[in-house]
């Protein structure tokens, strides 16, 4: 049997501000992320159903982090619980998607909350293999399974 990685690509749009930073990410602003989650496992392969072939059907996978990433995350505004926010308390409807986290929301810390949202709903058989979080264009994290074992 072979074992197979697939990857599926996402995209969102998300604010965020890191707390007490010397440069002018202590700013709110946001980026466009692109966020690829690679799973490896062993194709199905039974003939009779229709998903042989497959080592997870796709539509699983993006419902999987549709709905534990991409929707959570998607134009939030995303800060360290410790960053003063009282003042956004009972603002309106645009701090609705106000998220407060208990990291700095740094692109490596976002990828390991998103590795820590989407394990807990993969099939069984499935293992994660990476995840990609692209910030911009030319800056990113990744995680890796092998080297978090």
């Amino acid at each position: 049997m072979a074992t197979i990685r697939v990857t599926k690509e996402f995209t969102f749009e998300m604010a965020h501000a890191l707390l007490g930073y010397d440069g002018l990410c202590k700013y709110i602003h946001g980026h466009s992320y692109r966020l690829s989650v690679t799973v490896i496992g062993e194709p199905i392969e039974n003939n009779n159903d229709p998903k042989s072939g497959m080592v997870i059907d796709f539509r699983i996978l993006k419902k999987i982090v549709k709905t534990t990433v991409v929707d959570v995350f998607d134009h939030a505004l995303v800060l360290n619980k410790k960053t003063p926010h009282k003042k956004f308390k009972g603002s309106g409807e645009i701090f609705d998607k106000l998220m407060l986290v208990d990291y700095q929301p740094t692109s490596e810390n976002l990828v390991v909350d998103f590795v820590n949202r989407i394990n807990e709903k993969l099939p069984r058989n499935i293992k994660l293999h990476s995840l990609k979080l692209r910030e911009t264009a030319s800056s990113y994290a990744e995680w890796f399974a092998d080297d978090n074992d």
